[in-house]
């Protein structure tokens, strides 16, 4: 059972550019923080670095193997499908973690669990998700709760969004099925901290101010 992860990386990002190697004011690239993370989790054969522009690889570290992808992956309009199946024709395994770049804080516990999820019991597919325990709103309606009847929010069954930092799945779903989540997902929750996600300006600044308080509390 092959177990193999890449991280998809570009360069010419449009809502915050450079940020996959943007500094923290420690110094660390983001992008550092996901490998770290894969390098610290168990069960995996390699890690891989997905780009089109090999300058990334002054910033992997060296358990992290460059892999050239067609610069056609970077356009605006590509489709996440895209990328996958790319890298499923270049490098063939039985399942594949996707994680991204843009989610510094994700942990290597919530990686193994997954893994071990689909490697191990009958699952075909692990994300991770952020629990909500909140009053949802749809078409103008309230959408988990009546209003004449209002719950506590502890109280609330909870919802889950996805957080796009992490997938892992079959080979076999994504080449006859296209997807990344199949029919028996596990779903990983996953801390509010852990869930961040850097898209915008304002996303790398409060990673950056977590991240600072990351290391006083690691000194």
């Amino acid at each position: 059972m092959k177990v193999v992860a890449y991280v998809p990386l570009k360069l010419n990002n449009e809502r915050l550019p450079h940020k996959n190697t943007k500094l923290f004011d420690n110094g660390r690239p983001l992008l550092s923080y996901i490998f770290e993370t894969l390098i610290n989790t168990k069960g995996l054969d390699d890690i891989y670095a997905y780009c089109s522009d090999d300058s990334i690889c002054r910033y992997l570290p060296e358990k992290v193997k460059y892999l050239s992808r067609s610069t056609e992956l970077d356009r605006s309009d590509t489709l996440i499908n895209e990328v996958m199946l790319a890298f499923a024709h270049d490098v063939p395994a039985d399942i594949y973690v996707l994680a991204n770049a843009t989610v510094p804080f994700l942990s290597s516990d919530s990686v193994e669990l997954g893994i071990k999820k689909v490697v191990g019991e009958n699952y075909d597919s692990a994300l991770t998700v952020l629990p909500h325990q909140d009053f949802f709103w749809f078409n103008h309606k309230p959408f988990n709760y009546d209003p004449s009847s209002i719950p506590r929010t502890q109280d609330m069954k909870p919802m889950y969004s996805e957080t796009t930092g992490l997938y892992i799945y079959t080979r076999d779903i994504l080449l006859n099925q296209n997807r990344r989540v199949g029919d028996r997902p596990f779903l990983i929750p996953v801390t509010k901290i852990e869930a961040i996600d850097i898209n915008e300006p304002i996303d790398f600044v409060i990673a950056n101010a977590i991240s600072k308080e990351i290391d006083n509390q690691n000194h």
